[in-house]
């Protein structure tokens, strides 16, 4: 019998599975420490290095891919060499830096950055969060000049999105009605790089407009999987979706299958932790 395909979403008329493929545990951001930065970049020198951890991922349906494809060559490989192997499609949403200068030269430059996502080959294409904070003004609710790089990216035959740290550019994006379809917003159970708390986030990813893309479910490892995933996928809508992050293929396999259980109102169907005693009353005793 076939393992069950992750459940998929709508994205301005593109099929997206609802989880989406994290990359900061294959690029070298594991907001820890440099010595954890180190061990993942030291695992994956070489895109080929994540074929592993991608097929896991394909294997169940969970084609959607962020990160920073046209910036970082071993994103651009991995995609590649995984969908070389498997013979399934990655749908690429790229989050470049643009310079947001309001001036001539600058505005070339953010045009340059986009074309270099169209032809990486990213579907979808979003301001990343450090150029986008960058154009609010929270006195007039606008983010200034945002239909400049939006147009951009329709220009370049990819869809606009916003990366939303904070949480008013999701609100003043709704309120203004830009040429947004959808939105990466930050959302897990401990607050963690949160500007306000999760309550607030998620009344924003509830009233929202367009389809919400949560990230750092499990708080960059300071929460288990369990328990962030639980926390995500039942305070979410249907229409909303959750990026993780692994570093192997028997995280993601674990990961999908804790969603998959917590979407579906079950006990996932994962290992017990290892003990030095696992027979102890508190850890379940004889429970399997």
């Amino acid at each position: 019998m076939s393992e069950p395909m992750f459940p998929r979403t709508t994205v301005a008329g593109v099929s997206l599975s609802r989880m989406i493929i994290g990359t900061n545990w294959m690029l070298g951001w594991s907001h820890t420490s440099p010595a954890a930065d180190h061990q993942i970049q030291r695992r994956y020198s070489h895109g080929e290095n994540a074929v592993p951890l991608l097929e896991a991922f394909l294997n169940r349906g969970v084609d959607t891919i962020m990160g920073m494809l046209q910036q970082e060559q071993v994103m651009r490989d991995a995609v590649r060499a995984a969908e070389d192997k498997t013979g399934k499609k990655l749908i690429v949403i790229d989050t470049p830096i643009l310079n947001v200068d309001d001036n001539e030269a600058a505005r070339r430059e953010a045009r340059a950055t986009i074309e270099r996502s169209r032809d990486a080959g990213a579907t979808f294409c979003f301001l990343h969060h450090s150029c986008a904070e960058q154009l609010v003004n929270k006195n007039k609710h606008e983010i200034t000049r945002l239909g400049d790089y939006t147009d951009m990216i329709r220009q370049a035959g990819m869809i606009p999105g916003l990366s939303a740290h904070m949480p008013e550019l999701v609100l003043y994006s709704d309120e203004n009605g830009y040429d947004v379809e959808t939105y990466i917003q930050l959302y897990n159970c401990m607050g963690f790089l949160m500007q306000v708390e999760a309550e607030t986030v998620c009344q924003i990813i509830h009233h929202a407009k367009k389809p919400v893309m949560t990230i750092k479910p499990m708080a960059a490892g300071r929460v288990s999987p369990f328990v962030g995933l639980n926390f995500v996928w039942n305070t979410i809508r249907e229409c909303d979706m959750v990026t993780v992050g692994c570093f192997h293929s028997e995280e993601a396999e674990e990961d999908i299958e804790i969603s998959l259980a917590a979407i579906e109102r079950r006990l996932p169907n994962i290992e017990k932790r290892s003990s030095p005693n696992v027979r102890q009353d508190a850890f379940g005793g004889n429970v399997k």
